[in-house]
Protein backbone atom coordinates (compact mmCIF):
# COMPACT_ATOMS: atom_id res chain seq x y z
CA UNK A 1 0.00 0.00 0.00
CA UNK A 2 1.47 3.50 -1.11
CA UNK A 3 2.26 6.50 1.11
CA UNK A 4 -1.18 8.06 0.35
CA UNK A 5 -3.07 5.14 1.13
CA UNK A 6 -1.39 4.67 4.54
CA UNK A 7 -2.08 8.91 5.31
CA UNK A 8 -5.67 8.64 4.34
CA UNK A 9 -8.98 8.18 6.24
CA UNK A 10 -10.16 6.31 3.40
CA UNK A 11 -7.59 3.86 1.37
CA UNK A 12 -9.14 1.56 -1.63
CA UNK A 13 -6.31 -0.61 -2.57
CA UNK A 14 -6.63 -2.98 -5.78
CA UNK A 15 -10.51 -3.30 -5.56
CA UNK A 16 -12.35 -5.66 -8.45
CA UNK A 17 -15.90 -5.85 -8.23
CA UNK A 18 -17.22 -7.88 -10.89
CA UNK A 19 -21.48 -8.43 -11.84
CA UNK A 20 -21.19 -11.75 -14.12
CA UNK A 21 -19.36 -10.66 -17.14
CA UNK A 22 -19.12 -6.98 -16.33
CA UNK A 23 -16.43 -5.79 -14.24
CA UNK A 24 -17.97 -2.96 -12.37
CA UNK A 25 -14.21 -2.31 -10.71
CA UNK A 26 -11.14 -2.80 -11.93
CA UNK A 27 -8.09 -3.04 -9.71
CA UNK A 28 -9.83 0.48 -8.18
CA UNK A 29 -6.48 2.06 -5.88
CA UNK A 30 -7.99 4.90 -3.92
CA UNK A 31 -6.89 7.23 -0.96
CA UNK A 32 -9.00 10.01 0.65
CA UNK A 33 -6.71 12.16 2.42
CA UNK A 34 -8.16 13.72 5.86
CA UNK A 35 -9.96 17.34 5.75
CA UNK A 36 -10.30 17.41 2.37
CA UNK A 37 -13.73 17.43 -0.16
CA UNK A 38 -12.60 14.55 -2.93
CA UNK A 39 -15.01 14.55 -5.65
CA UNK A 40 -15.70 11.13 -7.55
CA UNK A 41 -16.72 12.01 -11.29
CA UNK A 42 -17.96 9.65 -14.16
CA UNK A 43 -20.61 9.36 -16.14
CA UNK A 44 -23.37 7.12 -15.28
CA UNK A 45 -22.32 3.29 -14.85
CA UNK A 46 -18.68 4.06 -14.24
CA UNK A 47 -18.44 2.55 -11.23
CA UNK A 48 -19.06 5.44 -8.20
CA UNK A 49 -21.81 4.24 -6.36
CA UNK A 50 -20.05 0.70 -6.68
CA UNK A 51 -17.27 1.96 -4.93
CA UNK A 52 -19.06 4.10 -2.11
CA UNK A 53 -21.05 0.96 -1.48
CA UNK A 54 -17.70 -0.87 -0.68
CA UNK A 55 -16.79 1.95 1.40
CA UNK A 56 -19.79 1.77 3.39
CA UNK A 57 -19.48 -2.14 3.53
CA UNK A 58 -22.36 -2.57 1.42
CA UNK A 59 -20.04 -5.17 -0.71
CA UNK A 60 -17.14 -6.99 -0.17
CA UNK A 61 -14.22 -6.35 -2.35
CA UNK A 62 -13.92 -9.69 -4.30
CA UNK A 63 -10.11 -9.07 -4.95
CA UNK A 64 -8.23 -5.87 -2.83
CA UNK A 65 -9.16 -4.35 0.11
CA UNK A 66 -11.31 -1.23 1.57
CA UNK A 67 -10.28 0.72 4.84
CA UNK A 68 -12.28 3.64 6.25
CA UNK A 69 -10.41 4.89 9.51
CA UNK A 70 -7.73 2.05 9.40
CA UNK A 71 -11.36 -0.65 9.72
CA UNK A 72 -12.59 -3.06 7.26
CA UNK A 73 -16.29 -1.66 6.62
CA UNK A 74 -17.28 -5.44 6.33
CA UNK A 75 -16.31 -6.78 9.16
CA UNK A 76 -16.55 -3.58 12.22
CA UNK A 77 -19.52 -1.84 10.56
CA UNK A 78 -20.41 -0.37 14.03
CA UNK A 79 -16.64 1.06 14.37
CA UNK A 80 -17.41 2.12 10.84
CA UNK A 81 -20.80 3.50 10.26
CA UNK A 82 -20.71 5.74 13.71
CA UNK A 83 -18.15 8.26 12.26
CA UNK A 84 -19.55 8.38 9.07
CA UNK A 85 -22.97 10.50 7.14
CA UNK A 86 -24.13 8.99 4.31
CA UNK A 87 -26.72 10.31 1.76
CA UNK A 88 -27.68 7.36 -0.56
CA UNK A 89 -28.33 8.23 -4.19
CA UNK A 90 -31.73 6.50 -3.96
CA UNK A 91 -32.69 8.80 -0.21
CA UNK A 92 -33.89 5.83 1.09
CA UNK A 93 -36.28 6.90 3.97
CA UNK A 94 -38.76 5.23 6.59
CA UNK A 95 -41.98 6.52 4.32
CA UNK A 96 -44.91 6.54 7.31
CA UNK A 97 -42.84 8.51 9.76
CA UNK A 98 -42.39 12.36 10.42
CA UNK A 99 -39.98 14.52 10.01
CA UNK A 100 -39.62 15.34 13.97
CA UNK A 101 -39.54 11.50 14.18
CA UNK A 102 -36.86 10.30 12.45
CA UNK A 103 -34.40 12.44 14.30
CA UNK A 104 -35.92 11.05 17.45
CA UNK A 105 -35.16 7.99 15.77
CA UNK A 106 -31.73 8.39 15.08
CA UNK A 107 -30.88 10.77 18.02
CA UNK A 108 -29.78 7.74 20.27
CA UNK A 109 -27.82 5.81 17.50
CA UNK A 110 -24.76 8.67 17.75
CA UNK A 111 -23.73 10.02 20.78
CA UNK A 112 -22.36 12.97 19.05
CA UNK A 113 -25.85 14.15 17.95
CA UNK A 114 -25.95 17.74 18.04
CA UNK A 115 -29.82 19.04 18.66
CA UNK A 116 -28.54 22.91 17.82
CA UNK A 117 -26.98 21.83 14.60
CA UNK A 118 -30.46 19.20 13.77
CA UNK A 119 -32.44 22.72 14.50
CA UNK A 120 -30.03 24.92 12.42
CA UNK A 121 -30.70 22.72 9.39
CA UNK A 122 -34.34 22.57 9.58
CA UNK A 123 -34.27 26.87 9.33
CA UNK A 124 -31.93 26.64 6.82
CA UNK A 125 -33.89 23.92 4.60
CA UNK A 126 -36.99 24.90 5.35
CA UNK A 127 -38.44 21.64 6.35
CA UNK A 128 -41.46 21.21 8.44
CA UNK A 129 -40.99 18.70 10.83
CA UNK A 130 -44.76 17.74 11.16
CA UNK A 131 -44.48 17.13 7.46
CA UNK A 132 -44.49 13.06 6.55
CA UNK A 133 -41.86 11.82 4.50
CA UNK A 134 -44.27 10.07 1.69
CA UNK A 135 -46.00 13.45 1.27
CA UNK A 136 -42.24 15.27 0.80
CA UNK A 137 -40.88 16.41 -2.90
CA UNK A 138 -37.42 15.06 -4.31
CA UNK A 139 -36.07 18.10 -3.21
CA UNK A 140 -37.38 18.23 0.26
CA UNK A 141 -36.43 14.32 0.74
CA UNK A 142 -33.26 15.07 0.06
CA UNK A 143 -32.41 18.00 2.49
CA UNK A 144 -33.94 15.49 5.12
CA UNK A 145 -31.48 12.83 4.13
CA UNK A 146 -28.84 15.30 3.80
CA UNK A 147 -30.24 16.76 7.62
CA UNK A 148 -30.23 12.72 8.87
CA UNK A 149 -26.43 12.72 7.99
CA UNK A 150 -24.79 16.10 9.10
CA UNK A 151 -26.80 15.77 12.60
CA UNK A 152 -24.02 14.25 14.75
CA UNK A 153 -20.99 15.75 13.18
CA UNK A 154 -19.78 12.70 11.45
CA UNK A 155 -15.49 12.68 10.76
CA UNK A 156 -16.61 11.15 7.37
CA UNK A 157 -19.65 12.43 4.96
CA UNK A 158 -19.90 10.25 1.76
CA UNK A 159 -22.32 11.69 -0.40
CA UNK A 160 -23.46 9.89 -3.94
CA UNK A 161 -24.86 12.32 -6.05
CA UNK A 162 -25.90 15.10 -3.42
CA UNK A 163 -27.55 17.26 -6.13
CA UNK A 164 -29.97 15.01 -7.86
CA UNK A 165 -33.63 16.12 -7.25
CA UNK A 166 -32.27 19.48 -6.28
CA UNK A 167 -33.12 23.37 -7.96
CA UNK A 168 -29.50 24.77 -9.06
CA UNK A 169 -30.30 27.30 -6.20
CA UNK A 170 -30.35 24.53 -3.43
CA UNK A 171 -27.74 22.93 -5.38
CA UNK A 172 -25.30 25.67 -4.53
CA UNK A 173 -26.47 26.12 -0.92
CA UNK A 174 -25.42 22.76 -0.26
CA UNK A 175 -22.38 21.52 -1.99
CA UNK A 176 -20.59 25.76 -1.02
CA UNK A 177 -21.87 26.13 2.91
CA UNK A 178 -22.09 22.55 3.97
CA UNK A 179 -19.51 20.69 2.19
CA UNK A 180 -16.79 23.58 2.45
CA UNK A 181 -17.75 24.27 6.04
CA UNK A 182 -17.45 20.53 7.49
CA UNK A 183 -14.07 20.24 5.59
CA UNK A 184 -13.31 23.38 7.41
CA UNK A 185 -14.00 22.36 10.79
CA UNK A 186 -11.26 19.46 9.69
CA UNK A 187 -13.51 17.33 8.74
CA UNK A 188 -13.62 15.07 5.27
CA UNK A 189 -16.14 14.85 2.06
CA UNK A 190 -16.20 12.23 -0.24
CA UNK A 191 -18.89 12.67 -3.04
CA UNK A 192 -19.44 11.22 -6.55
CA UNK A 193 -21.17 13.38 -9.18
CA UNK A 194 -21.95 13.01 -12.77
CA UNK A 195 -21.83 16.92 -12.69
CA UNK A 196 -18.24 18.06 -13.19
CA UNK A 197 -18.52 21.68 -13.08
CA UNK A 198 -20.33 21.25 -8.89
CA UNK A 199 -17.30 19.35 -8.59
CA UNK A 200 -14.79 21.46 -9.68
CA UNK A 201 -16.49 24.21 -7.70
CA UNK A 202 -16.31 22.59 -4.30
CA UNK A 203 -13.70 20.16 -4.14
CA UNK A 204 -9.76 19.62 -3.31
CA UNK A 205 -8.94 17.01 -5.07
CA UNK A 206 -10.63 14.47 -7.79
CA UNK A 207 -10.45 11.23 -9.31
CA UNK A 208 -12.48 10.71 -12.69
CA UNK A 209 -13.43 6.98 -13.24
CA UNK A 210 -14.62 5.47 -16.78
CA UNK A 211 -15.69 1.60 -16.89
CA UNK A 212 -15.10 0.60 -13.64
CA UNK A 213 -11.30 2.70 -13.51
CA UNK A 214 -9.37 5.42 -12.07
CA UNK A 215 -8.47 7.16 -15.69
CA UNK A 216 -7.12 10.27 -13.52
CA UNK A 217 -6.58 11.33 -9.99
CA UNK A 218 -4.85 13.88 -8.20
CA UNK A 219 -4.96 17.58 -6.46
CA UNK A 220 -7.97 19.63 -8.73
CA UNK A 221 -5.70 22.73 -8.98
CA UNK A 222 -2.40 20.49 -10.02
CA UNK A 223 -5.20 18.53 -12.73
CA UNK A 224 -6.65 21.91 -14.26
CA UNK A 225 -2.34 23.86 -14.27
CA UNK A 226 -1.14 20.54 -16.14
CA UNK A 227 -4.03 20.15 -18.88
CA UNK A 228 -3.65 22.34 -21.92
CA UNK A 229 -5.86 22.68 -25.41
CA UNK A 230 -2.67 22.88 -27.68
CA UNK A 231 -2.73 23.96 -31.24
CA UNK A 232 0.09 23.01 -33.68
CA UNK A 233 1.05 24.06 -37.11
CA UNK A 234 3.29 22.69 -39.68
CA UNK A 235 4.52 23.97 -42.66
CA UNK A 236 4.04 20.14 -44.33
CA UNK A 237 0.96 18.02 -44.00
CA UNK A 238 1.33 15.64 -41.79
CA UNK A 239 -0.21 11.65 -42.01
CA UNK A 240 -1.23 11.13 -38.92
CA UNK A 241 -1.40 12.59 -35.42
CA UNK A 242 2.30 14.30 -34.55
CA UNK A 243 1.70 12.57 -30.55
CA UNK A 244 -0.57 9.75 -31.19
CA UNK A 245 -0.97 9.00 -27.79
CA UNK A 246 -2.21 12.35 -27.21
CA UNK A 247 -5.26 11.91 -29.77
CA UNK A 248 -4.45 15.62 -31.39
CA UNK A 249 -7.20 15.80 -34.13
CA UNK A 250 -6.40 17.59 -37.40
CA UNK A 251 -8.40 20.28 -39.45
CA UNK A 252 -8.40 18.34 -42.79
CA UNK A 253 -4.86 19.38 -44.46
CA UNK A 254 -3.02 17.80 -41.89
CA UNK A 255 -1.09 20.93 -41.33
CA UNK A 256 -2.83 21.76 -38.28
CA UNK A 257 -3.71 19.68 -35.29
CA UNK A 258 -5.23 20.46 -31.59
CA UNK A 259 -5.67 18.06 -28.72
CA UNK A 260 -5.69 18.40 -24.98
CA UNK A 261 -2.48 18.11 -23.93
CA UNK A 262 -0.73 16.85 -19.96
CA UNK A 263 2.87 16.80 -20.40
CA UNK A 264 5.77 18.77 -20.75
CA UNK A 265 5.36 21.70 -23.09
CA UNK A 266 9.27 21.98 -23.76
CA UNK A 267 9.36 18.47 -24.76
CA UNK A 268 6.23 18.91 -26.67
CA UNK A 269 7.60 21.78 -28.87
CA UNK A 270 10.84 20.09 -29.09
CA UNK A 271 8.84 16.70 -30.75
CA UNK A 272 6.72 19.12 -33.18
CA UNK A 273 9.87 21.07 -34.10
CA UNK A 274 11.69 18.04 -35.25
CA UNK A 275 8.66 17.87 -37.35
CA UNK A 276 8.34 20.82 -38.88
CA UNK A 277 6.05 22.15 -36.68
CA UNK A 278 5.63 24.81 -33.75
CA UNK A 279 2.86 25.53 -30.95
CA UNK A 280 0.76 28.57 -31.85
CA UNK A 281 -2.23 28.11 -28.54
CA UNK A 282 -1.76 26.65 -24.99
CA UNK A 283 -4.90 27.64 -23.36
CA UNK A 284 -6.44 26.16 -19.89
CA UNK A 285 -9.66 24.20 -20.33
CA UNK A 286 -12.30 23.27 -17.77
CA UNK A 287 -12.69 20.27 -15.38
CA UNK A 288 -15.76 18.90 -17.82
CA UNK A 289 -13.17 18.94 -21.12
CA UNK A 290 -10.69 17.60 -19.28
CA UNK A 291 -12.53 14.55 -18.26
CA UNK A 292 -13.78 14.25 -21.50
CA UNK A 293 -10.28 13.61 -23.15
CA UNK A 294 -9.03 11.51 -19.97
CA UNK A 295 -11.91 9.32 -20.63
CA UNK A 296 -11.72 8.80 -24.73
CA UNK A 297 -8.12 8.43 -24.24
CA UNK A 298 -8.58 5.36 -21.82
CA UNK A 299 -11.47 4.10 -24.09
CA UNK A 300 -8.81 4.08 -26.66
CA UNK A 301 -6.13 2.62 -24.60
CA UNK A 302 -8.35 -0.74 -23.90
CA UNK A 303 -9.78 -0.92 -27.49
CA UNK A 304 -5.86 -0.59 -28.52
CA UNK A 305 -5.13 -3.59 -26.39
CA UNK A 306 -7.89 -5.85 -26.76
CA UNK A 307 -7.14 -5.78 -30.51
CA UNK A 308 -3.55 -6.34 -29.21
CA UNK A 309 -4.08 -9.18 -27.11
CA UNK A 310 -6.60 -10.49 -29.98
CA UNK A 311 -3.81 -10.43 -32.31
CA UNK A 312 -1.77 -12.54 -29.86
CA UNK A 313 -4.06 -15.27 -29.58
CA UNK A 314 -4.12 -15.57 -33.92
CA UNK A 315 -0.21 -15.73 -33.81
Amino acid sequence: MNDLLCDSIVAIDRVTRRFGATAALDRVSLGVPRGSVFGLVGENGAGKTTLIKHVMGLFKPQEGSVRVFGLDPVADPVGVLARVGYLSEDRDLPEWMRIWELLRYLRPFYPTWDDSLAEELLVRFELDVNAQIKTLSQGQRARTALLSALAYRPELLVLDEPSTGLDPIVRRDILTAIIRTIADEGRTVLFSSHLLEEVERVSDRVAMMSQGRIVLDGPLDEIKESHRRVTLRFDEPQSISPYPSFRFEGNGDGREWTGVYDGSIEILAERVGSLGGRIVSANPISLDEIFVARVERSKADRLSAKKETSLDREL
